[in-house]
């Protein structure tokens, strides 16, 4: 597969794609890009219904020119953390902010919680964060309040009584039990229209089999995320160099 930045032919083509309903992976393989590109480029660009190629090149332009200016000539590049590769760190950011935002996160939001979700510690300040986002602050407050709201990070203060916030290991946990609670009360909703419409009634009888079936899957997810709730407190076990299965 070819590497490098896209072109706007290809943008061209990606926005082609999109508006004859493509899926992202017949338009990745047209262009011979892995599927994730294709998916990172128009969910950062508008998403399905909003990308536009003209736009979205002029935008990757834009950051290219922020990263050149970011980097004066005659620096040094930083030492990579862990040996990681800072490019493929940045494309797997990249990819797992898409990623959250497919699951109905705001691109702002799923940018905070992915800088959190791949920081070693798990916790950033909010000026670590307007330095990673190279957004404002109050774009960073506003996405944490966000995430706040929804369970999914927690503030803590460090021993200089900076403000962190953290997406630790149980924020998941939280997250699963939220969503079993928003999906009973769905349930619950969907039964009072049992007796409003009449209980024999094809209506009622619809609403009555989704209470049923809404009831079976928050049931179902509460009990699954506290059986598998200690999973996310331990450390997967590594296998012998010399055991059976290792390379």
């Amino acid at each position: 597969m070819p590497g490098g930045r896209l072109t706007q032919q290809e943008r061209q083509q990606i926005a082609l794609g999109v508006a004859d309903g493509l899926a992202y992976a017949e338009i990745a393989r047209r262009l011979e890009r892995p599927t994730s590109t294709v998916t990172r480029e128009v969910m950062r660009n508008g998403g399905p219904t909003g990308y536009r190629a003209d736009l979205a090149h002029r935008a990757a332009e834009r950051r290219s020119h922020r990263r050149r200016q970011a980097a004066p000539r005659g620096t040094q590049t930083p030492e990579p953390v862990h040996g990681r590769d800072p490019e493929a760190v940045r494309e797997y950011e990249e990819t797992f902010t898409t990623v959250l935002m497919q699951t109905g996160a705001p691109k702002m939001m799923a940018r905070v919680l992915t800088c959190l979700y791949t920081s070693d510690t798990g916790s950033l300040t909010a000026a670590e964060l307007v330095q990673r986002l190279e957004v404002s602050p109050a774009s960073v407050s506003k996405a944490i309040s966000y995430l706040e709201n929804q369970g999914l990070v927690r503030r803590e203060r460090d021993d200089r009584r900076r403000e962190r916030y953290i997406a630790d290991d149980d924020v998941w946990y939280q997250s699963m039990i939220a969503s079993a609670r928003g999906t009973i009360q769905l349930a619950e909703t969907a039964r009072q229209g049992v007796g409003v419409l009449g209980r024999d009634t094809p209506a009622a009888v619809r609403l009555e089999n989704i209470a049923r079936f809404l009831d079976f899957v928050s049931e179902s997810l509460t009990r699954a995320a506290d059986q598998a709730r200690e999973v996310l407190h331990t450390k997967p076990e590594s296998k012998p160099m010399n055991s059976p299965g290792a390379d």
